[in-house]
């Protein structure tokens, strides 16, 4: 008659243990979710980030307006006949 609560009582330690120490346990469901979580995070900047070049590809396909503003702004360019003016800062 001892047996049985015995057997059952060994029973739930093992699934216990299984639970919170074995493969797939607890901790590790944590950890993958946290995981997961941190590289949807990653992937919705990356995928911000590539809708931005597509439209720069796009803008830079369509119009001239694109590349002039472009070579105006990271080269430092101007039209024939244009005066460059440059605002300096306050030192204070």
């Amino acid at each position: 008659m001892k047996v049985v609560p015995i057997l059952l009582f060994v029973l739930l330690a093992a699934l216990q243990y299984r639970l919170w120490f074995g493969k797939n346990s607890i901790p590790e469901y944590v950890a993958m979710e946290k995981s997961v979580a941190e590289q949807a995070k990653q992937n919705a900047g990356l995928l911000q980030r590539n809708n931005l070049l597509k439209a720069d590809i796009k803008d830079l396909k369509i119009g001239l307006e694109a590349v002039e503003e472009r070579a105006r702004n990271e080269l430092g360019l101007i039209k024939q006949g244009e005066t460059f003016y440059r605002i300096l800062p306050s030192e204070e």
